[in-house]
């Protein structure tokens, strides 16, 4: 369950840009910051990057380049195993190549950790190289740094990560964070700041654009950048160039994921082929150099082999996922606790350090908490974190530090190790913290752009919102709150998979489809009226187009938000062991037999299909408490099969009559909140 929320739009006088983009557009960028015509403009009319040689050191690292060229000096072009990264490489290393250079490239494996390392760098420079150039990464290489200019050959950095106060000692240093930067932009990720390097080097900022705006633009999807100002731009270019890549591994790779170049949106790249070429960094030892492999080689043949290798490893990667999440599913049935704390923690043997982030979001996606994924080899332990708004993931792993060997991060994500028999001190450090810091957790939340009526979403609209793409990180596509429609009719599609519905209001209907509610459990009948919250879209079918929409979530219109999350948070205090309010104690334990009864003949009535939520949203009128804590009763008397967090709940043929009053839980719990209450 997530809360919803509105963007509000700002107050005061801001005609100009309605009156512009028209009420829709105009209302959408006035909601997001955009409220006058200069910053409307920075962000629709980027045509071209800044002058890349406002970069501190770009000036010095394209002399140090130019002379590497002249003198048939042997460069290696180190990258990182991510999208950004692999991207990265290819791009300088395509560039070097073009212009006559002796150029190599050199991508750790995960196992060797991210960046810049010693060994690394001493087979590097043992093989003859005299430049180094880094990309998506060498900010904080201080050690290699030296190690590299101590060996006699040069180091140019480039990259995009924060900085420290000090920087490593090398020829340039070239990251839009250092302190001493003035560029106008900031948020270019590591292709980014490679395009801008490209564009310095040739001094033809347009011909770089046609050879590599393409690679660019998929490394900038990938790394999850806002897509503004000239990231918009690159983005916008690229996929333009896409339609008539000059790479082919990238046209075979976008073929491969099923993408038609010709049409393909940022949203496809974003889910179809930056995880292709992550996959190949999490799942294969060396994989990522086979990626830019891909990348870089002009070959037809080697392009469709590797292309093809890349979505067998994204398979495989997905797979391996999916273990991690069974074996996640089977922890958390022996203790469904698990799920109550207020940060989920979970760890296991075997876990693939390249999987556990994306089991980690997963996670924090389905159960709307902060979840950290522990991945144990041996003696040691590897963390990654994934968090929502409200809770700050770095400061977390900050405040809980003493059992780790190392931390990093941001606020919405973060990764660690630490030695595995330290694994439960550390998860008591995190409650303990999360108890302190956060004694009422922040709520995950689902924000709509604007509330709109269906007649508000006509084809005319939502050929307007295109002007709005290309959609990512910083610029999503605009969710729209619809309420009071009715469900017209409904069927099942993907034999059963998803859900189409017609939502009327007014006379208007338009189709709504949903990926995330499987057919069976979209429970809403004909003729009921329903609270939704999805984006416009245009289909395109036998030359016609239309608006449908696809539904984000869903709520009968008189649901009341405030009361289940009050009532969420009372049942996980209670089940935590931290008591409640004891005038609390009638309306979230039941009393008598009838408030047991009601309950159990509403579990009947779902036939097992149906959450704990999904009933409370059904407009049963139990409080969430008390009919989570009964549902718990029944199962431990053996009267229903319950899942963990209350997925389902199927009734079990029950011997005799049981007195819940009497003993079990009910009756402990009852007796628990009477002597450990709190006012």
């Amino acid at each position: 369950m997530k809360r919803w929320r509105t963007l509000a739009s700002p107050e005061g006088d801001n005609k100009e840009i309605t009156a512009s983009f028209g009420e829709l557009v105009g209302g959408l960028l006035l909601r997001r910051g955009i409220t006058d015509m200069k910053s409307a403009e920075a962000f629709f009319g980027c045509g071209s990057l800044s002058d890349p040689m406002e970069l501190r050191d770009m000036d010095r690292a394209v002399e140090i380049i130019r002379a590497a060229l002249d003198e048939g000096s042997k460069i290696t072009v180190f990258g990182d195993y991510d999208c950004d990264g692999v991207t990265s490489t290819a791009m300088l290393c395509g560039y070097l190549e073009a212009m006559g250079a002796e150029v190599d490239f050199y991508i750790p494996d995960r196992s060797e950790g991210y960046g810049l390392n010693l060994e690394a760098a001493g087979k590097i420079l043992d093989g003859g190289t005299e430049l180094i150039i880094t990309v998506d990464n060498g900010i904080s290489a201080f050690e290699e740094a030296k190690y590299i200019t101590d060996r006699g050959a040069k180091l140019i950095i480039t990259d995009h990560h924060q900085p420290s106060e000090e920087l490593p000692v090398c020829g340039a240093c070239v990251d839009p964070h250092r302190a001493d930067d003035i560029s106008a932009f900031k948020d270019l990720c590591g292709a980014g700041v490679v395009l801008k390097l490209l564009c310095a080097l040739e001094e033809d900022e347009e011909f770089i654009l046609e050879q590599y705006s393409d690679l660019a633009a998929v490394g900038t999807i990938g790394d999850v950048v806002p897509l503004k100002g000239e990231n918009r731009f690159i983005v916008q270019r690229g996929l333009e160039n896409i339609r008539n890549s000059q790479n082919m591994g990238l046209d075979k790779l976008i073929r491969a994921a099923g993408v038609a170049p010709e049409s393909a949106s940022a949203s496809q790249l974003a889910f179809s082929v930056c995880p292709r070429l992550n996959a190949a960094g999490r799942i294969a030892q060396k994989g990522a150099e086979k990626a830019a492999e891909l990348l870089t080689t002009e070959s037809p043949d080697v392009a469709s082999r590797l292309s093809e290798e890349l979505s067998l490893l994204n398979s495989s990667r997905r797979q391996t996922e999916n273990d991690i999440l069974s074996e996640i599913n089977e922890q958390v049935s022996q203790n469904p606790q698990i799920l109550n704390r207020r940060v989920i923690m979970v760890a296991g043997e075997g876990w693939q350090h390249g999987v556990i982030g994306l089991a980690a979001s997963r996670l924090t996606d389905r159960y709307g908490k902060p979840a950290l994924v522990i991945g144990i080899e041996g003696g040691s332990a590897v963390g990654s974190a994934r968090s929502i708004d409200g809770f700050n993931m770095y400061k977390m792993l900050s405040g809980c530090s003493e059992p780790l060997t190392k931390f990093g991060g941001h606020p919405m994500a973060g990764g660690f190790s630490l030695p595995a028999e330290r694994i439960e001190e550390f998860r008591q450090l995190v409650d303990g913290y999360c108890l302190k810091n956060y004694p009422k957790m922040p709520e995950d939340c689902l924000c709509a752009d604007m509330e709109i009526s269906l007649g508000g979403l006509t084809l005319e609209n939502a050929e307007l919102l295109e002007r709005l793409e290309p959609f990512g990180e910083g610029n999503r596509r605009p969710l729209f709150l619809i309420r009071g429609c009715t469900v017209a009719s409904k069927q099942a599609l993907s034999g059963g998979k998803y859900t189409c519905f017609y939502a009327e209001q007014e006379g208007i209907k338009l189709k709504v489809l949903s990926f995330s509610h499987p057919f069976e459990s979209f429970y809403p009948n004909v003729g009921d009226r329903l609270d939704i919250i999805a984006s416009a879209e245009i289909n395109e079918y036998k030359g016609n187009r239309s608006v449908e929409l696809k539904m984000k979530d869903f709520r009968f219109p008189d649901f009341s938000e405030d009361k289940f999350f009050a009532a969420n948070r009372v049942y996980e205090e209670i089940s935590r062991g931290e008591g409640c309010d004891s005038r609390l104690i009638p309306r979230v334990i039941p009393q008598d037999r009838t408030e047991l009864m009601k309950i159990y003949d509403l579990v009947k009535r779902c036939g097992g299909a149906v959450s704990a939520e999904d009933m409370v949203l059904r407009g049963c009128g139990i409080n969430y408490c008390m009919l989570r804590i009964t549902l718990d009763a029944f199962a431990e008397a053996g009267m229903i099969e319950l899942s963990p967090a209350a997925q389902s709940a199927v009734i079990k043929p029950s011997a005799g009559k049981k007195d819940l009053f009497g003993d079990g839980l009910l009756f402990r719990l009852k007796k628990e909140l009477e002597e450990k209450t709190t006012v």
